[in-house]
């Protein structure tokens, strides 16, 4: 350890510490604006100069590092002159239009202005004007004569997004921060470089002109679009969500987000579903609650009188909350109802009774970034953890080995051990060979190492085979088995029991057998499901379909008679189980949109009308509470397969891509700034050359593919990259229909 002063308060840092660091440990605060603990050091702003013993003039204290016995004044008349200077030489070119800026009462620059400004310039001459730069729907770039050239921007697209998609051209007083010519920020982790801008340079574009910082209210919550749970600040005005920050936690989300969690909220308010409706002789009536209950139970008890409770099934969405989970499950067994299932994407129904628990990622995501080697099995990464994926980059900048089985080479901007591009019905029979190539070698030597299953593997229709052969390469090389959940509570389903235990009961098995009545739990059938397509045909077969939903959509009025308004994450409180089995619990932060209810409420009402036993709960506390008590939660995590199968064996053309990045949930889908990146586009078909010429297609050309009943007109593109008898097209909510995602395709001229 080394010895530092610092205003004269002695203490004891790491060697390699830089002075800047040592402040923060001594609770000493030094003006910066370039410096972040996150990025790499650029000492560009010179608003750190500090005064160190026996230097000749003021050093940065980002830059310097820590010896022996140095002695540091932060607040000398030295380092205050040449902090004061700096600020002038910062204030020279800026605009100073405060009161119209949306970083105002928030800005860094304004902060330390106060403290180290002058109260006027001593320049009269005419000031630097940039112009405004284009850098997508995410982030405003409207007013760069604001910039300080910190580059933090420049350094964070650089190293934690993996490529640079931002640079400084020219030199002095004619620096410009911009994207490259013609291309604009496409990052899925874009947005924090409006947290990262110090000044009013980089703004949020949906949040332009929207509020003052001072108008908003603070709420703290957790992300519900995906299984990492990051902790959100969510800004409100007039009740309603205006903009959402990230909370730092880092333990999970660091002090970053994803463009996802960021600018969701931008879809909460679309198509809101805002009274209780039914349906009679084809005409959609608005009724009461009351009204709209007792037309469920009614539904419920007949077809429970005529059909049993066979008759019944429940598709829950595993993005609801634990509490609105458990009372689902106890209105299933208080009905006998046993088609109860959150797998929607799941394919292969021998999954229901093998697993032992409920799949996890299978350790801390602080221990999976320190893991030696790490297999990502039927992943797309990026698009399905965007936050983890860039902790990931880190860790493989450090030295982690990743390495990839996956039916796509995805540009992950990592460097790779290895990356394995298979076509998917031959990564079981991969795995089970693994054990002596180069992979098998990697995760044997790891003194940690870890396999990890993503959406394409859970999803696929010989999901068992490849998760048994997984599990089997874990065992005897000793790395930890884990799974990414595909939604923000998937491990809360398995802890509470939200997910069928037998083959019969799963999603697959009710489309392929349909139920004469549907309870649709915040689920949209035709993207949320495996096969849309096959999804809606089923329903349609149902005397009764009841959907709760907090989103109207013209689908749900063609196939149900009955909608139910319910609130998204943001209108009610609850809990969640994220990827690491972390239970978090989060509170409503805005009013609820009309007539709308927690789903939990709604759930309890019923219960009563039914005359079903232990729904009395004045709170979700209280429902909490029980399902703890009953389910034990976290002490249900397992990862343990027991199923005996052998791979199937299929050389056919098949479907892969996964879920859109801006298609996973109803919120994000009607985000208007997401729908409108590069990556929210509808997808073209991309296909091997190889394979296009086996169909009679070329580059370009419009086909129509087919998947059983289902037929859908899409552009081909050739990719090479990708193996033979593959299509990679993403599911998309305008490409629904052309059937379920891993499952055999053909493709025609269109």
């Amino acid at each position: 350890m080394l010895q530092i002063q610092i205003d004269g308060k002695q203490l004891e840092v790491k060697p390699g510490s830089t002075v800047i660091e040592a402040a923060h440990l001594a609770g000493t605060y030094i003006p910066h604006f370039c410096y972040h603990k996150k990025l790499s050091i650029a000492a560009n702003c010179r608003m750190c100069l500090v005064e160190v013993e026996k230097a000749p003039k003021p050093l940065p204290a980002c830059a310097t590092p820590v010896t022996d016995g140095m002695v540091v004044k932060t607040d000398s008349p030295l380092a205050k002159q040449a902090q004061r200077g700096v600020m002038e030489f910062l204030l020279i070119n800026h605009p100073l239009d405060c009161p119209i800026c949306d970083q105002g009462g928030e800005c860094q620059l304004q902060d330390l202005s106060v403290g180290y400004g002058n109260g006027g310039s001593r320049y009269q001459e005419e000031k630097h004007v940039v112009g405004s730069k284009n850098m997508g729907p995410l982030v405003s770039a409207a007013e760069m004569s604001r910039c300080i050239h910190c580059t933090r921007c420049v350094r964070f697209t650089e190293e934690i997004a993996g490529y640079q998609e931002i640079g400084m051209a020219n030199r002095g007083d004619h620096s410009e921060i911009m994207p490259f010519i013609g291309k604009t920020v496409t990052s899925e982790i874009s947005g924090n470089i409006i947290d990262l801008c110090p000044v009013g340079a980089l703004t949020s574009k949906p949040f332009r002109y929207n509020a003052r910082s001072w108008e908003l209210s603070r709420r703290k919550t957790i992300s519900a679009h995906d299984a990492l749970g990051s902790h959100l600040v969510v800004q409100t005005k007039d009740h309603t969500v205006r903009r959402v920050l990230p909370l730092e936690n880092e333990e999970i989300n660091e002090c970053w987000l994803s463009d996802r969690d960021r600018f969701a909220y931008a879809g909460l308010y679309t198509d809101r579903l805002t009274q209780p409706q039914i349906k009679q002789d084809g005409q959609w009536h608005t009724v009461d609650w009351e009204t709209a209950l007792h037309y469920v139970a009614k539904g419920l008890r007949g077809v429970h009188r005529d059909f049993g409770s066979d008759g019944i099934g429940m598709w829950v969405n595993p993005a609801n909350t634990i509490e609105e989970m458990y009372l689902t499950k106890k209105l299933a067994e208080g009905l006998e109802v046993f088609a109860l299932d959150s797998r929607l994407r799941q394919q292969d129904s021998r999954l229901a009774g093998a697993l032992k628990g409920a799949p996890w990622l299978g350790q801390r995501i602080e221990e999976l970034a320190k893991n030696d080697v790490v297999l990502f099995v039927g992943t797309c990464l990026r698009q399905e953890q965007p936050l983890l994926t860039a902790r990931i980059r880190q860790a493989a900048k450090n030295g982690m080995k990743v390495m990839v089985l996956a039916a796509d080479k995805e540009i992950l901007y990592m460097p790779l051990l290895a990356q394995e591009v298979v076509h998917p019905w031959q990564w079981a029979s991969w795995l089970e060979n693994a054990l002596n190539n180069d992979i098998g070698k990697a995760l044997r030597e790891g003194d940690v190492s870890a396999i990890v299953m993503g959406a394409e593997a859970q999803n696929h229709p010989d999901a068992a085979a490849i998760y048994a052969a997984a599990q089997n390469l874990a065992a005897q090389t000793g790395a930890v088995m884990g799974v990414l959940p595909q939604a923000a509570n998937s491990v809360g389903a398995g802890v509470v029991g939200v997910s069928a235990a037998i083959a019969e009961n799963t999603i697959v098995e009710q489309i392929a057998n349909p139920k004469k009545a549907v309870m649709l739990f915040n689920v949209e059938p035709e993207i949320d499901i495996a096969d849309g397509a096959a999804a809606i045909a089923a329903l349609k077969q149902a005397q009764t379909v009841m959907a709760f939903t907090a989103y109207d959509s013209a689908v749900l009025r063609d196939v149900a008679d009955v909608l139910l308004p319910i609130t998204p994450f943001t209108e009610t409180s609850g809990s969640l189980i994220n990827m690491e089995g972390r239970l978090q619990s989060f509170r409503g932060v805005v009013k609820a949109v009309g007539d709308a209810r927690p789903l939990w409420k709604v759930l309890r009402v019923l219960g009563n009308m039914l005359e079903l036993a232990d729904f009395d709960y004045d709170c979700s506390e209280e429902i909490l509470e029980d399902a703890i008590a009953e389910n034990g939660l976290t002490g249900k995590l397992n990862n343990e397969i027991s199923v005996n199968v052998l791979p199937i064996t299929n050389t056919a053309v098949v479907r892969v891509g996964g879920v859109g990045i801006y298609a996973t949930d109803a919120i994000v889908r009607r985000s208007a700034p997401l729908q409108a990146t590069p990556q929210a586009a509808e997808p073209a078909a991309r296909v091997h050359s190889v394979t296009l010429a086996q169909f009679g297609l070329a580059d370009g050309e419009t086909a129509v593919l087919k998947q059983g009943a289902s037929a859908f007109r899409v552009t081909v593109a050739v990719d090479d990259r990708l193996p033979e008898n593959v299509v990679h097209l993403p599911l998309h909510q305008n490409n629904w229909q052309a059937g379920a995602l891993l499952s055999t395709v053909e493709l025609s001229k269109g």
